[in-house]
């Protein structure tokens, strides 16, 4: 326990002089944000991964498709790295970079706006990232939280405010420079980690056969290639979390920061290592709490609710901590502890900057003051990001949901807005206003609707993997791609070109 708190310390202590560093080189907007739009492969890299994957990955994926996918849910190892991270890379990074520079904008809502020339669209994207940014933060706060709970016997308030205060700290002080600072120095640590992890893993549940011989003999479908809950649901999970990144805001802005096209090229390969790692061993990992944890043990026994039947129901959000925390050894552990801590705290600050940039650059100065100084939009930056921090927080108390849910919508429904109008108003300039505003709002409506319906459908089943998060986020995302071009077809016959 001792080694853990001096862990924890040491880790306050590099985030506040990482703050310290960044807040005396950051002199304007551009610099909080963007880190002055002069950022290097490497730091690129690690930003983008350590946002990308975050206790919401670590805690709530890794355990609950773990649990009931099996190995099939290495699947989503591979869309990630191949297409949320390799594909997203090729295929847009330098675009978005030659984008912001073309348009002078520095945000998703502002390229909109000036892309299809609608003020209404730009408007509407700022509701949506400050509205869904904020569960999707507190589902990091969660996580978090939950692995100090078990960790340290701590109260999960109290390490929620903890939480709090580490990314309000290091993100108001420095903003994206500081950010992509701890990025880099937690990404090698993340890197080292899980190679660890995984090594461990495998040899205490005595080598890959006999954990594969166990998984199988619980259920033949958790060493198959589709899980037991079916191909739609592991479809949902792969497509929704390989192809939301397209429009994520918080991964976007990497590029928007990124220096030149030599940098896509050396980031694109360094993060895609990176992501197929980290990845791979989470839901590796994930597979195995089958293995480690079981109902029927006594000292295990919390981590599941039982029906009047006896049936077990697993925790879904508490099997990974337990399995990292109690089930590892003591070194190892307080590893596992900084890995987790390093990729959320990465997470959170992407998650900041950009929802409280929505509120300063794109609503105040889009709409109520179109003047306002750079030193104004700094410190409103400022503001809006321990505003934003305290939000996910309160909301992370209440405990709402499971991670994987929260993400599914928060992902969902993000991305089912921006997709469409942003991916295909990067690769065509065929693509008209009507277009974008189709995808956008029939892409989120299809989205809310069907997970306001799904909560009506009993967890588990068929209906609830369609209707629920992330089957609605899913379904909202290819509506929203779909519709783009498809109400802009007649513009794709005309001999001009329409911006």
């Amino acid at each position: 326990m001792t080694e853990k708190i001096i862990v924890v310390v040491l880790y306050a202590i590099l985030v506040v002089v990482v703050g310290i560093f960044g807040m005396r080189r950051t002199k304007s907007f551009k610099d909080f944000f963007l880190a002055g739009g002069n950022v290097g492969p490497w730091l690129s890299a690690f930003s983008y991964g350590t946002a990308y994957f975050s206790a919401v990955m670590f805690i709530g994926f890794a355990g609950k498709v773990g649990w009931g996918f099996g190995y099939s849910g290495l699947w989503i190892t591979f869309g990630n790295a191949f297409i949320g991270v390799l594909g997203v890379w090729a295929l847009m990074g330098w675009r978005i970079k030659k984008m912001s520079q073309e348009y002078g904008v520095t945000t998703m809502s502002e390229f909109l706006e000036k892309r299809y020339n609608s003020s209404f669209l730009k408007l509407i994207g700022v509701l949506v990232i400050f509205i869904f940014m904020i569960p999707y933060s507190a589902a990091v706060f969660m996580g978090l939280s939950y692995l100090f709970e078990i960790s340290f016997a701590m109260d999960y308030t109290l390490a929620l405010v903890i939480m709090g205060v580490f990314t309000a700290t290091y993100i108001i002080l420095g903003g994206y420079k500081s950010m992509a600072l701890i990025d880099m120095i937690f990404g090698m640590i993340m890197v080292v980690s899980v190679t660890i992890l995984v090594l461990f893993t495998i040899n205490n549940g005595g080598g890959l056969a006999n954990i594969t011989q166990t998984l199988n003999d619980i259920n033949p479908k958790l060493t198959a290639p589709v899980g037991p809950p079916g191909f739609f649901p592991l479809f949902s999970l792969v497509f929704l979390t390989a192809v939301a990144p397209f429009a994520l805001p918080q991964l976007v802005q990497k590029f928007y920061a990124i220096k030149d096209k030599k940098s896509v090229r050396i980031g694109m390969v360094a993060s895609t290592f990176f992501a197929l790692l980290i990845s791979f061993v989470g839901f590796f990992v994930g597979s195995t709490t089958r293995v480690f944890i079981r109902s029927d043990n006594p000292d295990q026994a919390h981590l599941f609710k039982f029906s009047e039947t006896g049936a077990a129901t697993p925790d879904f959000d508490k099997l990974m901590p337990e399995l990292l925390t109690n089930m590892l050894p003591g070194s190892l552990s307080i590893i596992i502890l900084v890995l987790i801590l390093a990729a959320s705290m990465s997470t959170l600050a992407a998650l900041v900057l950009i929802s409280s940039s929505a509120i300063s650059k794109d609503f105040y100065a889009g709409f109520i003051n179109k003047n306002a100084s750079d030193k104004t939009l700094t410190s409103l930056m400022r503001v809006m990001s321990g505003v934003f921090v305290l939000l996910a927080v309160l909301l992370a108390l209440v405990e709402f949901d499971i991670i994987v849910e929260i993400l599914g919508i928060s992902w969902g429904a993000i991305g089912a807005f921006f997709l469409g109008p942003f991916v295909w108003g990067l690769l065509s300039k065929k693509v008209t206003k009507a277009g974008a505003l189709t995808a956008a709002f029939l892409g989120l409506a299809s989205c809310l609707t069907l997970y306001f319906i799904g909560q009506s459908q009993p967890a588990g089943t068929a209906l609830s993997w369609y209707y629920g998060s992330p089957g609605a986020g899913t379904i909202g995302m290819l509506v929203s791609l779909i519709m783009a071009p498809l109400v802009s077809l007649p513009n794709f016959f005309q001999k001009t070109k329409q911006a």
